[in-house]
């Protein structure tokens, strides 16, 4: 199984960026699904992007496009996720996930989980 760590995380002020990635190990990880997710508190966890295997495809909330840019790196394995014009609404903890092959873009159907990386946005 795919283990995944988030890194990039931390507290920046309205209109400012972050990029957070995700290095992956324990797996065949270039021919996997990528996806990000954030969880803010008391909310479910919500998706936010996602990338295919080749980078050839990418899927955003309403809410991040024209704001976030997921990328991947295959031989590097890792993921990125650019966020710019950041809003306090963004707050949450970003997860990074990871699925064999795509099938949906709910949480179900991701098989690999970080343990998450918090981003704080202050207005």
């Amino acid at each position: 199984q795919v283990q995944l760590v988030e890194s990039g995380g931390g507290l920046v002020q309205a209109g400012g960026s972050l990029r957070l990635s995700c290095a992956a190990s324990g797996g065949t990880f270039s021919s996997y699904f990528k996806g990000w997710f954030r969880q803010a508190p008391g909310k479910e966890r919500e998706f936010v992007a996602g990338i295919s295997w080749s980078g050839g495809r990418t899927y955003y909330a309403d809410s991040v496009k024209g704001r976030f840019t997921i990328s991947r790196d295959n031989a590097k394995n890792t993921v990125s996720l650019q966020m710019n014009s950041l809003k306090p609404e963004d707050t949450a903890v970003y997860y990074c996930a990871a699925a064999p092959r795509f099938r949906s873009l709910r949480t179900t159907d991701f098989d690999s989980w970080g343990r998450g990386t918090q981003v704080t946005v202050s207005s």
